[in-house]
């Protein structure tokens, strides 16, 4: 069976036997975030022995020193920050074996005018510093995200394409900084003959990493964590919409796949993708999930609250649920962006396609129910909660 075809949770997971001679690498990566949400997958999935296109040799690049739960991935940890142009220079000119960039990560600023200012820095400064100085390199890959078709943060609601969204739409009239990367991506490869790129966008993503600022299910257990320590009921946050209405979700192991499929396969070179798990869920039904995995009692819906409120001055709960369940040390706003959770959940329908994807070649897919059990488990295994 195809490697692309895994679709299993836990798919493609063998590991390389640290008995073993070391590989003559194929491929060697560059992935800039790599303690984000898919750049942790990467991590895991590119240096297993039977992932396409190596052995890879595989750097990663973070800002913040390499954590504990990041440590057991076979790679080179390069802490730099890529928005000082000097820093990255000196991080990352040695770097002259790389072949292949996956970057993926971002900066939240107030407005969307500074999102791209900021953003569209930390890449270039990346691109000018590895086109450069890596001869060998072939492709970059870079992660935006549905915000394409939906337009900035602030204003959501307000511009946005009708969904199901495909990658045929225009851009939307209003700044966004995921069309600054893409501009930035398009002048950047003419710099090097035969240079190719591809642009991958997840909707909402199932995935593991507490240095994530859009890591919901993270959130949501640090949620459900506290409510239990507290016999709070576990009611749903969001809008009645979204407790009722279809939503879509991108597992972060499978956009790790689409990331490689694209990088090594000639069918996808130089084409933007939607990525999602191929199925639709209701939140209605997986809160119900969330809650049986934590042995608490579905609360259910019952009017629109805010995270952001209901969990002010938790800081202290957070602290006491840690040096109680000896779990890993962290603080509440490590761990739980409520912001984000207030703002995903109290939104609309944001169905998308995978057509273009599927006609292309890539044919993986996730059950999104056993996805968000296996991302539970994670965040359980790695102790960032009870």
């Amino acid at each position: 069976m195809s490697w692309w075809w895994a679709g299993a949770i836990g798919a493609a997971k063998k590991k390389l036997d640290v008995d073993d001679a070391p590989p003559k690498y194929q491929s060697v990566s560059l992935i800039v975030g790599v303690t984000g949400i898919v750049g942790n997958s990467l991590a895991e999935i590119l240096p297993l022995s039977d992932t396409p296109g190596g052995p890879w040799k595989v750097y990663g690049v973070a800002r913040r020193p390499r954590p504990q739960w990041n440590t057991d991935h076979p790679i080179e940890y390069i802490q730099c920050d890529i928005s000082d142009s000097d820093e990255t220079r000196t991080k990352l000119s040695g770097l002259q074996d790389v072949t292949h960039v996956f970057y993926v990560t971002w900066a939240n600023r107030t407005t969307e005018l500074e999102n791209c200012e900021i953003n569209g820095k930390m890449f270039k400064n990346v691109l000018d510093v590895v086109i450069t100085n890596s001869p060998n390199l072939q492709h970059v890959s870079l992660q935006t995200g549905l915000k394409h078709y939906l337009g900035p943060f602030e204003l959501l609601g307000k511009v946005a394409h009708d969904p199901p969204f495909h990658e045929d739409l225009p851009r939307l009239d209003a700044p966004n900084f995921y069309y600054t990367l893409e501009d930035i991506l398009f002048e950047s490869v003419k710099q090097k003959e035969g240079l190719t790129w591809s642009v991958h966008r997840p909707g909402l993503i199932f995935g593991f990493s507490p240095y994530s600022m859009m890591n919901l299910i993270g959130a949501l257990c640090v949620y459900v964590a506290i409510c239990k320590h507290e016999g709070a009921p576990v009611k749903f946050p969001g809008s009645k919409e979204s407790w009722d209405c279809y939503s879509v979700c991108s597992d972060a192991d499978l956009i790790a796949e689409q990331h490689i499929w694209a990088a090594i396969d000639p069918y996808a070179k130089n084409e933007a993708f939607n990525i999602s798990n191929g199925d639709v869920f209701k939140w209605k039904h997986f809160w119900k999930v969330l809650c049986e995995n934590f042995e608490v009692e579905d609360g259910g819906f019952d009017e629109r609250m805010s995270l952001v409120e209901t969990m002010k001055d938790k800081e202290g709960v957070w602290d006491e649920i840690v040096r109680e369940k000896g779990l890993l040390a962290t603080k509440l706003e490590d761990v739980a962006a409520w912001w984000f959770v207030d703002m995903i959940l109290g939104g609309k329908c944001m169905l998308d396609t995978m057509n273009k994807s599927k006609e292309h070649g890539f044919l993986g897919f996730r059950n999104s129910k056993s996805s968000l059990i296996s991302w539970i488990n994670k965040m359980k295994g790695y102790k960032i909660v009870p």
